[in-house]
Order: structure tokens, then C-alpha cells, then sequence
């Protein structure tokens, strides 16, 4: 049985979707913002695989930082090709740069070797409206995989 939150390999973390009927559109490809939906799916779990349980690193900062989330900041996508009813996809996000309060990610949505979405994706760390620095466990994680898959690039 395949992990629904995917895994981390090479620093990269891999995550299936299946391409159900309600992502389509009328002409039965995926309809433009469930890409997004589906890049969401792959940051959260990814942040979870790195021990980030949304629930509860919420609850573990909210004393220190209430109200702790993480947004898009800013997000660079490009539609190449489409996806249908059916297919198998799967949803691959790299750490490109840790910072302090913010992470830039780079993520693509995959069909077998085929790219069919690629953006890039800043991520900030945020309590009040203000920028709050990421928990310091999680930034280790994130740049340990930001230097193995940037020694590994594919």
C-alpha cells in the first residue's frame, strides 16, 4: 500500500494523486486551479514527513508565536501539458532555499518522466500578520534536503 503522504527520497519528496472526475473540467482535463489544490497536498505532506504535523506544531508554538500558519507568499507556475480523468500523477517538491521565515520551493506535477506543471513557490512562516522565523527543527530538515537533492539534481 502506497503512504498517502508520500515519501522523502534524495530530498525530494514524492506524493501520488490520482485524477478523479470533480478535478476535471468540462472538456475532461484538470481544471487549471486543482494543480494548486494538488501542490498544497504535496507541501503539507511534506512538511508533516519532516515531522511538522500541522495540528500540532500549531499547537506546540502557539504560546510562543498565536496564530502560527504558513502561506504562498509567492507562487511562479507554468502549465505545460494536461492531465485527464484517471491518471496517475505525482506531485515532487524540492526546498531550493531556507531562510530564516521563509522557504522557496520548487514543485512539479509528473506524469510517468512527463512534467505537466512546474512552479516555484515561496513559503513564509507567519503569527499576527507578522513574519516569524520557522521552528528551528524544521529549517534544519528543510536545508539538509535543500543540500542532498541539490547533490543529486535531476
Amino acid at each position: 500500500m502506497t503512504n498517502l503522504d508520500g515519501e522523502i527520497r534524495g530530498g525530494r519528496h514524492f506524493m501520488p494523486v490520482r485524477v478523479y472526475y470533480e478535478d476535471t473540467d468540462f472538456s475532461g482535463i484538470v481544471y487549471h486551479a486543482n494543480y494548486l489544490r494538488f501542490m498544497e497536498r504535496g507541501r503539507t505532506n511534506y512538511l508533516r514527513l519532516l515531522g511538522a504535523d500541522h495540528g500540532a506544531l500549531f499547537a506546540q508554538m502557539h504560546s510562543e508565536a498565536p496564530g502560527l500558519a504558513f502561506v504562498v507568499r509567492a507562487m511562479q507556475i507554468e502549465f505545460l501539458k494536461p492531465a485527464r480523468m484517471d491518471n496517475v500523477l505525482e506531485v515532487v517538491t524540492v526546498p531550493q532555499e531556507v531562510k530564516g521565515a521563509s522557504i522557496m520551493l520548487r514543485q512539479r506535477v509528473m506524469r510517468g518522466e512527463e512534467t505537466l506543471v512546474e512552479a516555484r513557490v515561496r513559503v513564509a512562516c507567519v503569527s499576527g500578520g507578522r513574519a516569524r522565523p520557522i521552528p528551528k527543527p524544521l529549517r534544519i530538515a528543510m536545508r539538509a534536503d535543500q543540500d542532498l537533492a541539490a547533490g543529486s539534481q535531476t
